[in-house]
């Protein structure tokens, strides 16, 4: 930013226009003078030769048309001065807006919008400039949000590992299967807080890009491979599952389709509560390709379905530390469906709730 502002001052410093106008009153004067003089000079010549002037009247002659060359120099250097003064200030104005507004950023407040005055080149400065404010500011809120949010999140196993490390270090609880394993879980959460941080830090960066590397495949099969790596969780805790895909080819990033539907489901399985199974849905709709899973579940209020899909955001704090939620995966999921253009969404009923997301096939 700092050399943004010494750009700007070097085009407009405290001098600037009284230098500009000095100088566009040399000009003028001088091309007058010039000007005026070749005139001059033409006229005595034409005078003495043809005029049949004696010499009093010649000199009468000359000495008139020299004040009124003078006087046509001063009124044209004054009237230039005044007139270059008045537009060029006019002119000008944007450009030392842009440098009160530097000179407050670089005092660390972000500063109102610049105004626009005209559609020309420095308008289109004045616009980036606001645009970059813009996207500075943002850049900054969202960097202290996460900064907050990651200093929370991370605070509580790090105080539980600390709390029960010191225990065991004092003597004051002995160490067994149980334990350990739990300190075992606090652990691996840390890490893949840490991997989905690096997930989410990589997705924001693409989504900034205009290409993100895609290519054409086949759903279905995809669909059947991010079920088949949550087929031992399934069985494990005894939750069946129901397929219900419709063939379609997309143009997709494809590891990162199968990490939203991954999450989807990982997200389905933690909070499956009741008998019924789960089901994964794939349906063409028009020129859109919409694919669905639905899990017997708790409700999620209407107020809360849209702030589900922001960073480390719980609907229950402690049930989603029990079971080693960070509140990241639906926010990673968000991002990598925004790159592709489309959408994601939840709609939930007394019984399920359902998590859809919206492809273009064509």
């Amino acid at each position: 930013m700092s050399r943004i502002h010494k750009i700007l001052a070097q085009l407009t410093p405290a001098g600037f226009l009284w230098r500009l106008t000095i100088l566009n009153v040399l000009v003028v004067v001088t091309v007058t003078a010039i000007s005026g003089w070749t005139i001059y000079s033409t006229a005595c010549f034409l005078a003495a030769e043809i005029g049949g002037l004696d010499t009093p009247q010649q000199q009468r002659f000359n000495s008139t048309l020299l004040n009124y060359l003078w006087i046509l120099i001063m009124i044209a250097a004054f009237l230039g001065s005044v007139f270059h003064y008045y537009f060029i200030k006019r002119f000008i104005k944007p450009i030392r807006s842009l440098v009160q507004s530097t000179e407050e950023l670089k005092l660390g407040r972000y500063p109102e919008p610049v105004e626009v005055y005209k559609e020309d080149e420095i308008g289109q400065l004045v616009k980036q400039y606001n645009g970059l404010i813009e996207q500075l500011q943002m850049n900054d809120e969202q960097r202290n949000r996460l900064v907050t949010d990651i200093s929370h999140e991370i605070r509580t196993p790090l105080s539980n590992l600390s709390g029960y490390l010191l225990a065991l270090k004092d003597g004051d609880v002995v160490g067994d299967k149980d334990l350990f394993a739990s300190l075992y879980q606090e652990s691996k959460r840390l890490s893949q807080m840490m991997e989905q941080l690096e997930q989410l830090k990589e997705w924001d960066h693409l989504s900034t890009q205009s290409v993100v590397e895609k290519e054409t495949c086949a759903i279905e099969p995809l669909l059947l491979q991010c079920v088949a790596m949550f087929e031992r969780t399934l069985e494990v805790k005894e939750i069946p599952i129901l397929l219900d895909i419709e063939p379609c080819e997309l143009t997709i990033h494809v590891v990162g389709i199968q990490q939203v539907i991954g999450n989807l489901l990982e997200n389905a399985i933690r909070y499956y509560e009741g008998d019924g199974p789960i089901l994964l849905a794939g349906e063409k709709r028009g020129a859109d390709y919409r694919i669905s899973i639905t899990g017997p579940s708790k409700p999620i209020p209407e107020a809360e379905r849209e702030k589900v899909f922001r960073r480390f955001y719980r609907l229950d704090s402690s049930r989603s530390r029990t079971t080693g939620g960070s509140g990241l995966g639906l926010a990673i999921s968000k991002e990598i469906i925004e790159s592709h253009h489309g959408e994601i969404g939840i709609d939930s009923t007394r019984l399920s709730n359902t998590f859809w997301v919206i492809l273009r096939h064509r």
